[in-house]
């Protein structure tokens, strides 16, 4: 992998797996909805409405959740314990949660889209969210959509 820009180029193999990792364990959240926020005086209560992305894969093997954090390079990596038993009286494994969130998020759906199938509804409401918006650094996704197919293309 070979240093560009602010994050690391991937080899497309890399990019296909992690997009069938997240098909199959990934979960995307993308709400706009009113919040309740303390007040900047401090005194009582304002509702704003609120936009939340993430993308998050729990699983049990870390090796594989601490290897999608090294390769994708954003993002953070927290044990999640399971309480209780199993029904025949065995403990939980741990559970390791890969997540990240807003530009990470971003990031990572461009990354995932060209090989995603499953979350593929979710990643493109991601990415529509960011490139509607008048974000200098951002193309069209239309424009993306045309230059993902062309560098398919030229690996064929």
């Amino acid at each position: 992998m070979a240093l560009h820009g602010e994050h690391l180029m991937i080899s497309s193999e890399d990019i296909a797996y992690l997009a069938g990792l997240f098909d199959g364990e990934g979960s995307i959240y993308f709400a706009k909805r009113p919040e309740k926020k303390k007040k900047h005086n401090g005194k009582g209560y304002r509702t704003s409405i609120s936009q939340r992305i993430s993308m998050e894969v729990t699983m049990t093997d870390e090796s594989v959740i601490r290897w999608m954090h090294e390769v994708l390079q954003v993002g953070t990596v927290v044990r999640k314990p399971r309480k209780g038993l199993r029904k025949d009286g065995t403990k939980y494994l741990m559970q390791w949660k890969w997540r990240c969130t807003f530009r990470d998020a971003f990031y990572v759906c461009k990354l995932l889209w060209p090989y995603a199938h499953t979350k593929l509804p979710k990643i493109q409401q991601i990415i529509e969210h960011y490139t509607h918006e008048n974000y200098d650094n951002v193309i069209n996704i239309e424009n993306y959509k045309l230059v993902a197919r062309y560098f398919e293309g030229k690996k064929q």
